[in-house]
């Protein structure tokens, strides 16, 4: 079953109701040994990120994550989610706080003029393709809200980017079968919706190194 990381920072019911729209059974835990028995991994997020590594570290959550992201089971991180996959950020530096280091980068803050936090509805822009983005197009509109957004150190993790005053990573991928996202599929109508369908085709049908 896919399983939904409790952490205490994310919209979890709207993230589970996105997933049954699409005919996919969701499981939501705070257990480190119930995320380790994993098909599939769903690491949201709303918040700081200093708290949202505060709170994994003190259950034994990030470390849970890691051992079976490593292991080759399926994770997707979203809005938060998606920028705790990454290396430090720059929200939450009193707290010294590391993300899970999964996908090598950095999260920065938007910069000039812009209004902060940028919400609302953005295009995405795909720059290759790949089975989570199966059936979307270019300028298909998804929801946003951060205000800060992922640098990965290599820009081929970029699987597609949207702008916001600048082009920023939207999408994100990592080995073996590690993405995030930054925008919420689960409140971006027809395309979010088909993000979740295809990451479940690929927990079900994708392939694994390990069960």
């Amino acid at each position: 079953m896919i399983t939904i990381v409790d952490y205490g920072m994310g919209n979890l019911q709207s993230v589970r109701n996105g997933f049954a729209r699409m005919g996919y059974r969701t499981f939501v835990t705070d257990k480190p040994e119930e995320i380790k028995k994993a098909r599939g991994i769903i690491l949201p997020g709303v918040g700081a990120f200093g708290q949202a590594v505060k709170n994994l570290k003190e259950k034994g959550l990030g470390e849970a994550v890691k051992t079976r992201a490593r292991e080759g089971v399926f994770l997707l991180g979203i809005c938060l989610g998606l920028q705790l996959l990454l290396d430090k950020s720059q929200e939450g530096l009193d707290l010294k706080s590391g993300g899970l280091e999964l996908i090598p980068g950095e999260v920065i803050k938007f910069r000039g003029k812009l209004k902060i936090p940028h919400m609302g509805w953005n295009q995405l822009k795909p720059i290759k393709g790949d089975p989570l983005l199966k059936g979307i197009k270019k300028g298909d509109y998804f929801y946003f809200v951060h205000s800060y957004y992922a640098v990965p150190q290599d820009n081929s993790a970029i699987l597609a980017s949207s702008e916001y005053g600048r082009d920023f990573a939207a999408v994100i991928k990592g080995a073996p079968f590690i993405y995030g996202v930054q925008f919420h599929p689960e409140k971006s109508s027809r395309a979010g919706l088909k993000i979740l369908e295809n990451f479940g085709e690929l927990v079900y049908n994708g392939s694994h190194t390990s069960h």
